[in-house]
């Protein structure tokens, strides 16, 4: 089955303060080569939570109202946390339900020490447990999750490793659908991750698994 009905939303990173450019066009460029439609999501920024994740949320509706039968989101960094919220959060409607979600070197825990920048931008830095919980992407899983892929480097310092541990985890003990790559090189950012070694090897990967889940063309990778 042809992909041209689904569709995949890219959500980049920039620490919820900016957007970057190299995880937005060349990501949604990659995903149509394979016969998904694909649009970056320009999703607010300098803004207080639950505003990106309404906004997301919208815009996965919308693309419905269009016509997709299917959603997904992948996101990067705190492009990541974004989609990962949108995919896990309580409260969305049917028409913002997430279908998959990819998630690269994501910021998933507000209660980790690192990424401070995010969660400054997001929730503030005096922002108290309960919201630090109910921002925490892997305190948000359940049974009904849908399907992740999850990516990481282990060399990033910036974003953990620990943070794709923390939602793989939370996914498997929930019996919810995963697959969880973590590439030994690799600064944080990298990306579609070309020049990197192995890390490069995740859209490839990526490839293998949406087709599995009948997502793209037969032949494409």
């Amino acid at each position: 089955m042809l992909g041209r009905t689904d569709h995949i939303i890219v959500l980049p990173g920039g620490g919820y303060e900016a957007l970057a450019d190299h995880e937005g066009e060349p990501v949604a460029a990659w995903l149509r080569s394979l016969g998904i439609g694909a649009s970056v999501f320009h999703y607010p920024v300098r803004t207080r939570h639950p505003s990106p994740l309404h906004a997301v949320r919208a815009e996965v509706a919308i693309r419905r109202s269009e016509g997709a039968r299917r959603v997904g989101l992948v996101g990067f960094s705190a492009g990541g946390h974004a989609a990962a919220m949108a995919a896990l959060a309580p409260g969305a409607k049917a028409d913002e339900r997430v279908d998959l979600a990819i998630v690269g070197y994501p910021v998933i825990s507000m209660q980790l020490p690192t990424h401070q920048g995010s969660r400054h931008a997001l929730i503030g830095s005096d922002a108290d447990d309960e919201l630090r919980k109910q921002t925490s992407a892997d305190l948000l899983v359940d049974a009904g999750a849908p399907p992740f892929f999850v990516w990481h480097t282990a060399e990033d310092t910036s974003v953990t490793p620990e943070h794709s541990i923390r939602l793989v985890r939370a996914l498997a003990e929930a019996g919810a659908p995963y697959e969880l790559h973590i590439y030994q090189r690799g600064r944080h950012g990298i990306g579609l991750g070309e020049g990197f070694g192995t890390a490069q090897d995740w859209t490839r990967a990526c490839a293998q698994w949406l087709r599995a889940l009948g997502w793209g063309e037969e032949g494409q990778a």
